[in-house]
């Protein structure tokens, strides 16, 4: 799996992810959570990740922003960790904390929550 994270590995439908958030699992860590659900969609991607970051802790933009760059750059230099499968999945990261994380913290918990999701739907099937 390539260390990339391009245009067809962003979850973007609208009704994919209102399907995530009514029939997805979740898997948390705090300050960041991991909804997932199991789908399929066309092409051979195994994994479409959404990041979101709530309006309610940072007012700014440009504090929402820095946050969503650092889950998608930890995501993309992790992803390895999830092995490819038959099946597809789709991956929404939410930050709930209320102070700027660093990025070596983001990191270290989107690696503990793929981790974790690798041994609970993965290795259980």
């Amino acid at each position: 799996m390539k260390a990339t994270f391009n245009s067809k590995e962003r979850l973007k439908s609208k009704k994919e992810i209102e399907l995530l958030f009514s029939e997805g699992k979740t898997i948390s860590s705090y300050p960041i959570r991991l909804v997932y659900r199991k789908t399929s969609f066309d092409g051979e991607i195994p994994i479409k990740v959404a990041v979101s970051v709530s309006k309610r802790h940072f007012k700014k933009a440009v504090d929402r922003n820095r946050i969503k760059r650092l889950l998608r750059e930890s995501y993309r230099k992790n992803k390895y960790l999830v092995p490819n499968t038959t099946h597809q999945f789709t991956f929404m990261f939410l930050y709930s904390g209320n102070e700027m994380p660093e990025y070596r913290f983001i990191e270290s918990k989107v690696k503990g929550i793929l981790l974790k999701f690798v041994e609970k739907e993965i290795e259980t099937k």
